[in-house]
């Protein structure tokens, strides 16, 4: 009988073809998992076939286990043998009574010696050193489980179980290693982002500086004027007080002057008398006599030139006056003008210094905040980015996003997730039966998702609203709404469909439609504002169609602003502006003529344009004003109670042109009284029922109030 080969010998022979095999499988990780299996099938058949050369000797270790103790620490029981030899069987009854001071087995060691040798072998210098260094211990492994055949399915499923668990962790690996570079790639943007805003800021910083030197330099030049201005009104002042002491003593000169010319006529006439050859001869009793008169005329002439220097000693000749006049009034003007030019630089300048000191304030508080947003905010988001995630592309985000600021574009953003996100859910989890749970949502267990699209959604709402207007006797809206999808998908579905349209338009915020169905089916708003804004932009349609009067769908800028101010009496200038530019129109813009039947379109999925979503807004914040007009007038804190009386009072003073049936209505929302309970003006206590004022307000802003007519009656002629 020819000797058994040894196990060693069919190792050494054996050991190198699996391993080509095995090195092509850790080179080629990248491979699917099926291909995996199917190399590990070929590694088996090969070891099978392998193994049937050593059957003798694996029959013996199948059916007794060598009983070496694993304590021996490299001691062993067989003494140097073959593990396949002849006196295997013997010696296998043996095993039991050897000392503990022998040797291993020799089938252990000549396993060890081939897991060392591979390991020799092994190139671990690239980067799938560690799958190479693997191979040679799923050689070993796969020997054990051929060998042991009772124990083979038991270490089948084991070392199934580590292969794809390891097949699991190479496919993890492999998916966060793009992962990682992104971070990085992320970091190095997130890092430039700061750059630039600090540049920025520094760069905003030197112009606010720069503008304070400018300021200050206007200040200096503007008290340079106004110390110019003084001295020059003193100047003026000086000059006019010359000019009045030169025309007093020209008035003296003049006087003294007159006398002077007197004098020399008189000593004139004297001569003349003197020198007459003819006054010598006549009678002396006629010249005593003449003499005598003319003593008195002169008597009585200086008597009235007394008189006349007394009366008219301080009158000037009236060409002198009216001269003097003129120049008088020429110089009040001057300093009436000086004077009001003189307060309008003290008013620019006084409005200056205010102008400085808020820009100052401006400043520092530009500052505290910049300081602020430097510690606390992030980079501004780069919004483009979101073209290439958004379905639809860049048009369809251009659309979403026009006229949006930041934080309704993140709003958007949202909406678009969240959309992904309903899409792949399959169920929703239901609600149950609590009190705080609407009734058309009350239901145990899943809800199928019907996955509708958005448009389908905004025609569904809007056939509802269809039904709701066309009923004559309305019923509440949560109750008419489940109604109306049980008629549309039968009792079956309706749950679900009400599930799937209430996560729909409790998602899409920005979607007009959708926004104003979830606040009326939560009881948020009444149904009667949305009613009444459909009202009003369908009259405002029908007055622009009315003014073309030649069907052409153009109306003049002139026109549509003289409808807006027909329909919208009571709204300020500036909010007419608003909606003109809203429909488009710009005061730079050399545009006469404007389309007025695109401004009422809705797209597929229910967004209205700028113009009706600006007709909207403005409403909310007319809303706004006149509730807090109220509690102004109420003068009283949100957590203050108030009686029916004040509010009616106050009401009644804010909007005067209020009608009897509107003001009771608002007060029945307000205290949630029917109408036929609300006490008279007359029958009105002190003691009523009293509510919070928060409570009251809260009530109102639910319904459709707005003003009715100026806060005061203006006199008629």
């Amino acid at each position: 009988m020819a000797s058994p080969i040894p196990r060693s010998s069919s190792i050494a022979t054996t050991s190198r073809t699996p391993l080509r095999p095995s090195k092509v499988t850790i080179d080629d990780s990248c491979q699917t998992e099926a291909d995996n299996t199917q190399e590990q099938e070929k590694q088996k058949r090969k070891l099978s076939q392998k193994q049937k050369t050593l059957s003798l000797c694996q029959s013996s270790i199948v059916g007794h286990l060598s009983p070496w103790p694993t304590y021996t620490s490299g001691q062993t029981i067989l003494h140097n043998r073959k593990p396949c030899s002849d006196n295997c069987w013997k010696r296998a009854g043996s095993w039991r009574q050897q000392p503990l001071g022998i040797t291993k087995p020799r089938y252990l060691e000549q396993l060890e010696n081939y897991l060392r040798k591979e390991l020799l072998l092994l190139d671990l210098s690239t980067d799938s050193a560690q799958e190479l260094r693997l191979q040679p211990y799923r050689e070993i492994f796969d020997f054990f489980i051929e060998d042991f055949k009772t124990y083979k399915p038991l270490l089948s499923s084991i070392k199934n179980a580590y292969e794809v668990m390891l097949a699991h962790q190479r496919e993890k690996i492999r998916a966060l290693e793009p992962l990682k570079a992104k971070l990085v790639t992320v970091n190095e943007e997130c890092n430039e982002r700061i750059l630039a805003m600090r540049a920025e800021e520094r760069s905003e910083i030197s112009l606010l500086k720069k503008e304070k030197m400018n300021l200050l330099k206007l200040v200096d030049k503007k008290n340079e004027e106004k110390i110019s201005l003084q001295s020059e009104v003193t100047k003026l002042r000086k000059n006019l007080a010359e000019e009045y002491l030169r025309y007093l003593s020209e008035r003296d000169a003049r006087k003294i002057l007159i006398a002077d010319l007197n004098e020399l006529r008189y000593q004139r006439e004297d001569m003349s008398l003197a020198q007459s050859p003819g006054v010598w001869g006549e009678d002396p009793v006629k010249l005593t006599l003449a003499l005598k008169m003319t003593r008195q005329d002169l008597a009585r002439t200086q008597m009235e030139l007394n008189t006349m220097k007394a009366n008219f000693g301080d009158v000037v000749p009236r060409r002198d006056f009216e001269m003097q006049e003129k120049t008088n009034k020429d110089l009040q003007e001057q300093l009436d003008s000086l004077r009001d030019d003189y307060e309008e630089v003290r008013k620019e300048h006084e409005i200056l210094l205010q102008l400085h000191m808020s820009t100052v304030k401006e400043r520092d508080q530009f500052y505290s905040e910049l300081q602020e947003i430097q510690r606390t905010s992030t980079p501004r988001p780069n919004w483009t980015k979101c073209e290439s995630v958004v379905a639809g592309g860049p048009d369809r985000w251009h659309m979403l996003a026009e006229g949006k600021n930041s934080d309704q574009l993140v709003d958007v953003l949202l909406e678009e997730i969240g959309e992904m996100l309903l899409q792949e859910k399959d169920f929703f989890p239901g609600l149950g039966y609590a009190e705080s749970v609407p009734p058309f949502l009350r239901v145990d267990g899943i809800v199928e998702n019907k996955k509708p699209t958005k448009k389908d959604v905004v025609n569904l709402l809007k056939d509802a609203w269809k039904e709701r207007l066309a009923e004559e006797q309305k019923e509440k809206f949560s109750d008419f709404f489940f109604s109306f999808l049980e008629r549309r998908f039968g009792p079956a579905d309706a749950m679900a469909w009400a599930y799937t349209v209430f996560e729909n338009i409790k998602l899409f915020h920005s979607n007009e439609i959708m926004s104003h169905f979830y606040a009326i089916l939560m009881e948020k708003m009444s149904e009667s504002v949305y009613v009444k804004h459909k009202e009003t932009i369908s009259q405002l349609l029908k007055e622009m169609t009315n003014v073309d009067s030649q069907n052409e769908g153009l109306l003049t800028m002139e026109q549509f602003s003289t409808v807006l101010r027909s329909i919208f009496s009571f709204k300020k200038e500036e909010k007419i502006q608003e909606l003109m530019e809203a429909a488009g129109w710009q005061a730079s813009s050399n545009v006469d003529w404007l389309s007025y039947q695109p401004l009422f379109t809705e797209d597929e999925e229910g967004q209205v344009t700028p113009f009706v979503r600006m007709l909207w807004e403005q409403y909310v914040e007319e809303k706004d004003e006149y509730l807090q007009e109220l509690k102004q007038d109420l003068g009283l804190e949100l957590h203050e109670k108030v009686t029916l009386p004040k509010v009616r009072e106050a009401l009644m003073t804010i909007d005067p042109s209020l009608d009897k049936q509107t003001l009771n209505s608002y007060l029945s929302q307000a205290f949630q009284l029917p109408l036929t309970e609300l006490p008279e003006e007359s029958e009105e206590k002190e003691e009523d029922i009293m509510i919070k004022l928060q409570t009251v307000l809260e009530r109102l802003q639910m319904i459709d109030i707005r003003r009715r007519g100026p806060r005061e009656q203006e006199p008629t002629s």
